[in-house]
């Protein structure tokens, strides 16, 4: 969308250099990052950065609600709901397809939300990597604040960390290091000196959770939460040697585990905005659309875009027996904006915010974008292509 950068960049791109910002990326991890980079950032310009800030003022605003929590409280699956929430989620994601509006110009839509983190560690180091290995990106920034990557950083820490030494804060998920995102997880670790600490690895003795490091064992009074608990197959096996984790006062969650369930695809109905398609729950569709073509069907509770019908037919809609649970969504259609050397490329940008405790509201700090030559985005619609996959924008 910066016409003359991209020139200069797809000039200026060869496969080596690529080549060299993968092994980077990739330099001492036990595995190797398990999902595609793209061979380019993204880079915006300030017209669109202010579209993307405006939108994400406007669901900012839904969340700030006083009814927020009782808007989304249906949203919270009994056996998964943990006790002591907390005011406000540590984290918020905005993901927006890059459309072509009625008027010709770009504008951002949105496609889902999420109040849970990101790859909020690695996209600084991608951003970083892609300024090493292609000096034309220099000057340029993936932050929204005007700041640098120690800022960035500062501010994360104050977020993971709150009042706690790094040794008493963990980031916990199931089999962590065997994790597509364990890349993030390392360089969260790396820069915050937090343990990696998986969910069969953590001990409690009475009402204290602890991990074991270099034999010795370390009190837990925080968790950097990237744990989606619907992933854990069976809840007594995996939490018999830690009952009480979900109903313990004795640590803090960064983000509360509910947070990920309130700010998701069961928000979008409440959120009113020119940067939403109208979007409504199937149990409250009268009368079914004519022209379905324009939409599409999503499951409430489901991710990485499984059980989505694109094409959607009446049929669909009448086989549908739990309708309280889908939403009905105005298709959004992405417009190649990315010029590859071979074509153009569609592009969805998240925001990514970050809300430390003591802050009245949340800042956009980040960002990751996804490119896609295929039907969707995602690895399972973009497989043999190349150009395509995850990126950072640069502004």
């Amino acid at each position: 969308m910066m016409k003359g950068i991209r020139e200069k960049y797809n000039a200026a791109f060869t496969e080596e250099a690529y080549r060299q910002l993968l092994a980077d990326l990739n330099e001492d991890l036990e595995n190797k990052i398990a999902f595609r980079i793209a061979e380019t950032p993204v880079f915006i310009d300030e017209d669109f950065k202010n579209k993307l800030i405006a939108a994400g003022n406007d669901l900012v605003k839904t969340v700030l609600r006083a009814d927020f929590k009782q808007l989304t409280e249906r949203a919270i699956p009994e056996v998964w709901r943990a006790a002591h929430e907390t005011a406000h989620p540590h984290f918020l994601t905005f993901d927006f397809a890059v459309c072509r509006g009625a008027d010709g110009e770009l504008v951002p839509k949105l496609i889902e939300l999420q109040g849970f983190p990101s790859l909020y560690g690695f996209q600084a180091e991608l951003a970083a990597q892609f300024q090493k290995r292609f000096p034309v990106t220099r000057g340029l920034s993936p932050y929204f604040q005007n700041g640098d990557e120690q800022t960035y950083f500062d501010l994360l820490r104050r977020t993971i960390l709150g009042n706690h030494q790094s040794d008493e804060v963990i980031l916990l998920d199931i089999n962590a290091r065997e994790q597509k995102t364990a890349v993030d997880f390392y360089i969260t670790a790396r820069h915050l000196g937090i343990a990696i600490v998986s969910l069969e690895e953590l001990r409690q003795h009475g009402d204290q959770f602890y991990y074991i490091k270099d034999g010795a064992e370390h009190p837990v009074h925080r968790i950097y939460n990237r744990l989606i608990f619907d992933e854990v197959e069976n809840k007594e096996e995996a939490f018999s040697q830690i009952p009480d984790l979900l109903n313990s006062d004795q640590v803090e969650w960064v983000t509360h585990p509910n947070w990920f369930y309130r700010i998701s695809k069961y928000t979008m109905p409440f959120l009113k905005s020119a940067f939403v398609p109208q979007t409504m729950f199937l149990s409250d569709v009268e009368a079914i659309p004519a022209d379905l073509q324009n939409y599409v069907l999503k499951p409430l509770f489901s991710f990485a875009g499984q059980g989505v019908i694109i094409d959607v037919s009446e049929a669909d809609i009448k086989a549908i027996k739990d309708p309280a649970n889908w939403i009905l969504q105005e298709k959004v259609n992405y417009e190649p904006v990315v010029k590859a050397p071979d074509g153009e490329v569609k592009c969805e940008i998240r925001l990514m915010y970050v809300w430390p405790d003591g802050d009245a509201e949340p800042t956009l700090a980040i960002n990751l974008a996804r490119l896609s030559r295929g039907k969707m985005i995602g690895v399972r619609y973009n497989k043999d292509f190349d150009w395509v996959g995850g990126t950072v924008c640069l502004f």
